[in-house]
């Protein structure tokens, strides 16, 4: 066998960090890019030392191309990859998998019919600080898993966007743009979840640019830029999240588990890595006794490299013929989540999740990155 060749549609700025990462597989090989702008195409391929560049089209024509990579900007993301699947290629998709539940499902039965493969961002679900933290709780360190929290808090991107705009519009907010990350990381590790309660809100209709050539121009806020999220998963398990772009307080990255035999708190679902530590009980308190909980850390295994990860773990389950982690299926139901919580907040009423997905399986124990497995 030989590597897998890869294609790329949308080459904006994000497309570095893959084309970076997936040079530096053994087991890939970009063989094209395509973007709407061809001489920003035609400068990544450059840049990169891609033999092919163009449009999509070009892309989903080239004969070596097996998987493509959909690098668009949300609003595209069904529309490319259900064309990429009509022309019978597997697809790794950036978050979210798409913007309409039911256009997301859909793509769903589409590549199934076509006996193709869809994946899903985030994958820092594949990273080594999210996978060891996943085997510890596996493990049994804090017990049966009870609740979680999550919390992503900022002042907003308009702080140091030059065009943030689109960061407020329908499709986004702190909802669209940074809940896939965490409500992903909290299926892995809780199961499917069944129902949402939501509130939001805007702390001002309109917001101000502040860097970049419009900086002082006012652009509208179109959907909440503050939700607070509560999940019930079907296991029984429980969840709280709060996802801001209104606090003066900056706090990234929080999620925590809570179980009956302790609490871990886990890396940033944002990032590739990071700290994993958990505390036991405090047991009976009695008169003296110390009311401080020593942290036990958790060992980080494996290499930290970044996005791409998906693409590589797709290819590699694919002549395996075992799941790939991040899967259509699971950004499927994170876009079910997130658009049922948008509905909750607008409804004041919970709201029930219309989709589900299986277990998220580990990555095996010896994944190497820059192995040829193939």
């Amino acid at each position: 066998m030989s590597p897998v060749g890869v294609g790329i549609i949308g080459v904006g700025v994000i497309s570095d960090t893959y084309l970076e990462n997936l040079a530096s597989f053994p087991d890939v090989e970009v063989l094209a890019v395509g973007d709407l702008i061809a001489d920003r195409a035609r400068s990544q391929a450059e840049k990169h030392g891609v033999p092919a560049h163009g449009s999509g089209e070009d892309v989903l024509a080239h004969p070596g191309v097996e998987l493509v990579v959909n690098l668009t900007t949300p609003d595209a993301h069904i529309e490319v990859t259900s064309a990429a699947i009509k022309a019978g290629k597997h697809v790794w998709s950036e978050k979210p998998l798409g913007l309409d539940r039911a256009a997301a499902a859909a793509l769903l039965e589409q590549a199934e019919a076509a006996g193709v493969r869809i994946g899903s961002a985030p994958d820092t679900l594949l990273g080594p600080g999210f996978q060891s933290a996943k085997r510890a709780i596996g493990a049994g360190v804090i017990g049966e898993p009870l609740f979680a929290q999550t919390a992503f808090q900022t002042q907003g991107p308009d702080l140091w966007h030059p065009n943030p705009g689109f960061l407020f519009a329908q499709g986004a907010g702190p909802l669209l743009d940074m809940g896939p990350y965490y409500f992903s990381a909290l299926v892995s590790l809780l199961g499917p979840v069944d129902r949402v309660a939501a509130v939001g809100m805007k702390a001002r209709e309109e917001r101000q640019i502040h860097t970049g050539p419009d900086a002082g121009t006012t652009f509208p806020v179109e959907v909440p830029s503050t939700i607070q999220v509560l999940t019930a998963f079907e296991g029984g398990t429980q969840a709280q999240s709060l996802l801001s772009f209104d606090s003066a307080l900056e706090r990234h990255g929080i999620l925590e588990i809570h179980g009956t035999d302790g609490s871990i708190v886990l890396p940033d679902p944002n990032q590739f890595t990071g700290r994993t530590a958990y505390v036991k009980p405090l047991g009976v308190l009695r008169d003296g006794m110390s009311v401080e909980q020593p942290w036990i850390e958790v060992e980080e295994k494996g290499a930290v490299v970044g996005r791409g990860l998906g693409v590589l773990d797709m290819v590699r389950s694919i002549a395996a013929g075992r799941p790939h982690v991040a899967s259509g299926e699971l950004g499927n139901h994170a876009v079910d989540i997130m658009l049922s919580a948008q509905e909750s907040a607008a409804t004041e009423q919970f709201v029930k999740v219309r989709s589900t997905v299986g277990p998220v399986p580990l990555l095996p124990d010896d994944f190497d990155p820059f192995a040829s497995t193939l």
